[in-house]
């Protein structure tokens, strides 16, 4: 008999799709970046570490150029990204349905995680320049949300009977990167001076392709648990 449903294998390689989408989307975005920053407007090109990821998706640069290209490859990567996140979240607490106190507990870490990858998609429709405020209100709930969901699921994962716990390994350290990122974030560098400016830009892509990279990982394995718990039993 089969212990698990096949189409469970599904949605693990379809959230891996869409960080690698995410990650292939935002570098072709940069390329086409027609330039500028905020703390200096005059820049050409795509700077790593003085442009935030937010640039990408604005239609018009701080420098005033038009921006359509790489503002619709943002558009379409952090959706990606943003409904990767809902559907893992949605997903993944089934391995814990037959595990008592675990089974809440995962779901009340998918409630927080898929509030955090609506959030993701909230940021994706509301460019900086357009809808700043409401941009950095999505921006404040994606990175406060999602620790707390991914940090619930180490828990969940150390105390699963079967579950590897280098998977739990992996997403503590990602906790204590992402705070540690709200911590610059908060109370870092100001973004007003120039040294404190390239901090904050070049913290926020690395927390962002750290995360997606723990997702696919993740997800990775979760296809790989799910592949097992499908095979035949006797």
């Amino acid at each position: 008999m089969h212990r698990m449903k096949a189409g469970w294998i599904r949605p693990f390689p379809i959230v891996m799709g869409a960080c690698g989408l995410f990650i292939g989307l935002t570098i072709l975005g940069m390329f086409f970046y027609p330039g500028g920053t905020w703390a200096d407007p005059t820049t050409d090109g795509y700077r790593f570490f003085q442009n935030f990821f937010s640039d990408l998706g604005m239609w018009t640069t701080p420098g005033g150029h038009a921006n359509p290209v790489a503002a619709t490859l943002f558009l379409l990567a952090l959706t990606c990204a943003g409904l990767g996140l809902v559907l893992f979240f949605l997903t993944f607490p089934r391995f814990f349905a037959a595990y008592g106190p675990l089974k809440w507990l995962s779901w009340l870490g998918a409630l927080v995680g898929v509030w955090s990858g609506i959030s993701f998609v909230g940021i994706a429709f509301t460019p900086a320049d357009i809808f700043l405020d409401a941009h950095v209100n999505f921006v404040y709930s994606a990175f406060l949300s999602l620790p707390l969901a991914i940090f619930i699921f180490a828990i969940a994962i150390w105390r699963h009977p079967t579950f590897p716990n280098r998977y739990t390994a992996v997403l503590l350290s990602f906790t204590v990167c992402l705070i540690g990122y709200i911590w610059l974030l908060f109370f870092g560098p100001s973004g007003v001076t120039p040294q404190g400016f390239d901090y904050q830009a070049t913290g926020q892509k690395l927390i962002v392709y750290i995360a997606i990279g723990s997702l696919a990982y993740l997800a990775h394995g979760a296809s790989q648990q799910s592949a097992t718990a499908s095979s035949p039993t006797f």
